[in-house]
């Protein structure tokens, strides 16, 4: 059995938080649209959620490396 985390990553090689938020979005509209099968939207909605966990996982990536510089004093009000 593989692992369907793993084969949406790999589907989806290291692109931006932009990126994923765009296809994301297409996902979205795809499944509003009504012009899929309730197969297909199963599919879709699956794809959809793993790639808003990956793009949790980016967010969470970035607001650690935000807390230790802010710990360490590099960041600075405005």
């Amino acid at each position: 059995m593989t692992d369907k985390k793993n084969e949406i990553a790999e589907e989806m090689p290291e692109e931006s938080l932009e990126e994923l938020f765009a296809k994301l979005d297409q996902v979205a509209k795809e499944l509003e649209s009504g012009d899929t099968s309730l197969e297909e939207s199963f599919g879709l909605y699956q794809k959809g959620m793993e790639m808003l966990k990956l793009c949790n996982e980016k967010i969470d990536t970035v607001e650690k490396k935000v807390q230790v510089l802010e710990e360490n004093g590099e960041i600075h009000d405005f």
